[in-house]
């Protein structure tokens, strides 16, 4: 007996091939397109509905609706994965199968990607930063991956940088309290093992530099992980009259990305001092406030990047009308005199041109900011956000 379950406003794929192998859809349906992947230990098809992209993943019996279960609860918790869409539990000519159903990750890069094309070459860097940022957020959650590794992320990018999203949950756990030190480090040795995988995979097939430190790579996400759960982790110590601690610490966390839930305060048992602890509840900061200002959805390190431009904005119009300008006030003023003019001017980047992808807008605006910076170097003078974008559609068209 079949059986399904889909979100609301999702398509039903009734119409997909089902009496027939994943592998050999290909040959068999309109709807199937090709985009850049990863291996997969499963098959995987990507089908368009309406120019909207679904990976269906094909899976042993009952696990397809475990995972969905998994993603949607990693989701809930506003964690960086893929988003679920549904699952299909089927008879087959070839077998009893299930199928998991998710929304392709937009503007995503498997991590190949990073290595094969040398227009990439800078990001690879920023892989070891997004790799360790994911596992401390997961791990805060309470999340145990157990399967961490390049073939089951994606990366897309973000302000120059890269955000990595959780692909495959098979293997996930996800517990009520952030993980144990035992746990962390049980998917931490597990990332070792899988990365190092993964790149010698890579330089057997020559895509990595002669030179790539192939076996350092997972220490190095490690030591990053560490370096990152203790900054977030730390308890702090002050005397009772260095309240302005408190303020700066959570300065600090949100500068990170982190959203402080609350500080627990407690006196010294030997008295004269007081211990803090931080509680954190996400790294969406700069996200959350940009959207609540804004309206518009972004990466946290592409938000954090316009809500400092809009700092700036709100600094200079509380100079020029000699009176405090609230952050809605100039966050409205950058929204009509910066962001919304230079995605206009650069339009033709932001829809789909035949073979040629589209650039997502807020990064593109990311990337405009960074080319402004540039050409302003470059003069010894502020160009301004209109010649730049202009002089990157020039460039970048």
């Amino acid at each position: 007996m079949n059986s399904s379950y889909f979100l609301p406003n999702s398509p039903d794929f009734q119409d997909l091939p089902w009496d027939h192998h994943l592998i050999t859809w290909p040959a068999l349906c309109s709807r199937l397109e090709e985009v850049q992947r990863g291996p997969s230990r499963h098959p995987v098809v990507f089908v368009n509905y309406s120019g909207i992209l679904y990976a269906i993943k094909e899976l042993p019996p009952g696990l397809a609706q475990q995972e969905f279960e998994l993603l949607s609860r990693i989701e809930q918790a506003r964690l960086p994965c893929v988003s679920p869409t549904g699952y299909s539990e089927r008879d087959t000519p070839h077998g009893r199968s299930s199928y998991l159903f998710t929304r392709y990750l937009d503007g995503s890069l498997p991590y190949r990607s990073l290595f094969m094309r040398s227009s990439l070459d800078r990001y690879r860097n920023y892989l070891l930063d997004a790799m360790a940022g994911l596992l401390v957020q997961l791990h805060l959650a309470g999340v145990f991956w157990g399967d961490c590794s390049l073939s089951n992320t994606l990366f897309r990018r973000d302000a120059g940088a890269l955000q990595a999203y959780l692909v495959d949950a098979e293997t996930a756990e996800i517990h009520p309290a952030h993980l144990s030190p035992v746990m962390r480090h049980h998917d931490l040795e597990i990332m070792l093992n899988n990365i190092e995988g993964d790149l010698v995979d890579l330089e057997a097939s020559g895509h990595l530099p002669p030179d790539f430190p192939v076996c350092e790579t997972g220490e190095h996400i490690m030591a990053r992980y560490r370096s990152l759960w203790e900054e977030i982790s730390r308890e702090q110590v002050i005397n009772p009259d260095e309240h302005y601690h408190i303020q700066e610490r959570i300065r600090a966390l949100n500068a990170l990305g982190f959203s402080v839930r609350d500080v627990e305060i407690r006196n010294s048992e030997q008295g004269g001092m007081l211990h803090l602890r931080f509680f954190i509840t996400d790294r969406n900061f700069h996200r959350d406030k940009l959207l609540g200002l804004t309206g518009i959805s972004a990466g946290e390190m592409q938000a954090r990047q316009m809500m400092n431009e809009i700092n700036e904005i709100k600094a200079y119009l509380s100079q020029i009308n000699n009176r405090s300008v609230s952050l809605s006030a100039a966050a409205y003023y950058w929204l009509e005199q910066y962001y919304q003019p230079v995605i206009a001017q650069l339009d033709v980047l932001t829809r789909r041109q035949g073979d040629k992808a589209a650039s997502e807008p807020t990064e593109l605006y990311c990337q405009v900011l960074e080319h402004k910076w540039f050409l302003s170097e470059r003069a010894r003078r502020d160009v301004g956000h209109q010649a730049a974008a202009e002089d990157y559609l020039q460039q970048f068209s």
